[in-house]
C-alpha cells in the first residue's frame, strides 16, 4: 500500500521576482469545462457536449506588504504578469519528491489588503483571471492552456488541433 504525495515545500515568483518566506498560501486553478446538455429525438438521455475550457483564475496569500504586486494591479493586458508555482510533493513511503511547476499568465481582479491590527499578522490575497496556464510534474507537460493562441494540450495531446486546422489557424 502506497503514500500519497504531499506538498512539503513551494515558492512563488512573480515576474521572476521571488516570493520565498513572503508567499504563504497559493490556490491553483480549478479546471471545469463548459458543457451544455443536448437530446433530440430518439435518444434516451442527454449527452454533454463540450464547448472548451471555463475560465481559470490562481489566488495567492502574502504575509505582510507586498508592493511590487500592488503597482500590477489595473494593468492594462491579459496577461501582463507572470506568476510560477514551484512545488515539492514528497512520497512519505519511498521519500520520492516530484518538482510540480505552474506557470500562469494574467492579470489582477482583486486585491484584499486584509485588516489592520496592530500586533495582529497582516496578509494580502490577489485573484488573478488567467489567460495562459501550464502544469509541468517531473518535466512532462501535463496541461498547455493559452486561450489567446487557441491552444489546448494535455499530456501531450493537441486538443484543438483540428477545430484550428479548420479555422486557419
Amino acid at each position: 500500500m502506497g503514500m500519497p504525495s504531499k506538498l512539503k515545500d513551494f515558492n512563488l515568483f512573480e515576474d521572476g521576482f521571488n516570493y520565498s518566506g513572503q508567499a504563504t498560501e497559493v490556490t491553483l486553478p480549478k479546471l471545469s469545462r463548459k458543457m451544455e446538455e443536448y437530446r433530440a429525438g430518439g435518444m434516451s438521455g442527454p449527452v454533454s457536449v463540450d464547448f472548451g475550457q471555463e475560465a481559470m483564475q490562481l489566488e495567492w496569500t502574502a504575509g505582510g506588504l507586498v508592493k511590487e504586486s500592488l503597482k500590477k494591479y489595473a494593468a492594462a493586458t491579459h496577461g501582463a504578469v507572470q506568476l510560477r508555482f514551484a512545488g515539492a510533493y514528497q512520497s512519505d513511503d519511498d521519500a520520492r519528491v516530484q518538482a510540480v511547476e505552474v506557470v500562469v499568465r494574467g492579470r489582477y481582479k482583486e486585491v484584499d489588503m486584509g485588516t489592520a491590527k496592530v500586533a495582529d499578522d497582516t496578509t494580502q490575497k490577489f485573484t488573478m483571471p488567467l489567460s495562459a496556464y501550464k502544469l509541468t510534474i517531473d518535466g512532462e507537460v501535463i496541461f498547455d492552456f493559452d486561450f489567446m493562441n487557441g491552444i489546448e494540450i494535455v499530456a501531450g495531446e493537441d486538443r484543438r488541433a483540428a477545430i484550428n486546422k479548420a479555422i486557419g489557424l
